[in-house]
């Protein structure tokens, strides 16, 4: 008799201990701030948990970690999380005090693309604004131009939207063991957050149509080679590359790093021509040799950074 007592107890309790030990262990590793999740108001430990925020944040001096959390779909993004990241990306690039963001997924992948669970049990609630110059895309921010640098750390699964989530960013880390692809080519699922725009931009039209016609997946390597990994780490070191890397773009003077970065893209993406791209690089140059340059070529000549030291 007593036996079953205690097994009923057991069984009452399992879930107010599980409850705790996932809430401590989730504070332990980062994964959640305080204050994303609560217990009932009046300091009594009643086991109500607020719902934990589909995106979380760190601000770590002049960098920025976005994560999208979501683990328990591979971060498959609903119209909620593609809110909060527009929101995220968007607060980052208005802040001065910071210089890069580094995107990322918690749980062990970057982003399976959109929910299609979402997309087909409520289809009617869905509203995707058709132009592209008002409101988020239906991942959020991919169609953002984001004045300051980001860095995506891709492990795990960057399929679909994940796909084109990652090609937001300037530069990829990628973990070994990471695949990427076109994976809703199964299910008819359009490219609409910038996919067929920046992946042959990116890694050239010949390479994008494989990607894009077959769904196929590719691997970290091949992604290297191809030059849609720009970085390819050891599995479980993708975010500390992609903090130290966030950590020498932002050391160097922002103004200089900046107007290159602009002109980089605006040459890519938007020059009707050769000389209109050349002027743009004049105009948008000349004025940092004052701000920054001229500062730059004293501590030049007093010894900094001579034979091609970075530190």
């Amino acid at each position: 008799m007593a036996f079953k007592v205690c097994q009923t107890c057991a069984r009452l309790l399992r879930p107010v201990y599980q409850r705790r030990f996932v809430l401590q262990s989730l504070e332990t590793s980062g994964s959640v701030q305080k204050g994303y999740y609560s217990t009932a108001s009046g300091g009594e430990d009643t086991g109500r948990v607020v719902p934990v925020q589909t995106v979380v944040s760190e601000r770590r001096g002049s960098v920025v970690t976005v994560a999208i959390n979501r683990p328990e779909v591979r971060n498959a993004v609903n119209q909620e999380t593609a809110g909060r990241l527009l929101e995220q990306l968007t607060a980052f690039d208005g802040d001065p005090a910071l210089s890069v963001a580094v995107l990322r997924g918690e749980g062990g992948n970057f982003c399976a693309g959109y929910d299609l669970k979402e997309l087909a049990n409520h289809t009617a609630a869905l509203k995707l604004e058709q132009d592209v110059t008002k409101g988020p895309a239906p991942m959020g921010p991919s169609r953002l131009e984001l004045s300051k640098p980001l860095i995506a750390v891709i492990n795990g699964y960057a399929v679909a939207g994940g796909l084109e989530l990652a090609l937001l960013a300037d530069l990829r880390v990628v973990e070994e063991s990471a695949v990427m692809g076109v994976f809703c080519r199964r299910f008819g699922v359009p490219l609409i957050d910038g996919g067929t725009v920046r992946l042959p931009r990116l890694i050239g039209l010949s390479r994008a149509l494989d990607l894009i016609l077959t769904g196929r997946p590719i691997g970290a390597q091949e992604a290297l080679a191809f030059g849609l990994a720009n970085r390819v780490v050891p599995d479980g070191q993708g975010l500390q590359a992609a903090l130290e890397l966030a950590e020498q773009i932002s050391s160097f003077p922002q103004q200089c790093l900046r107007a290159d970065r602009r002109s980089a893209i605006y040459s890519c993406y938007d020059a009707p021509s050769f000389t209109q791209a050349m002027q743009y690089e004049t105009d948008h140059g000349t004025p940092v040799i004052q701000s920054e340059a001229v500062a730059g070529a004293t501590r030049f000549t007093s010894g900094t950074g001579k034979g091609g030291k970075f530190s």
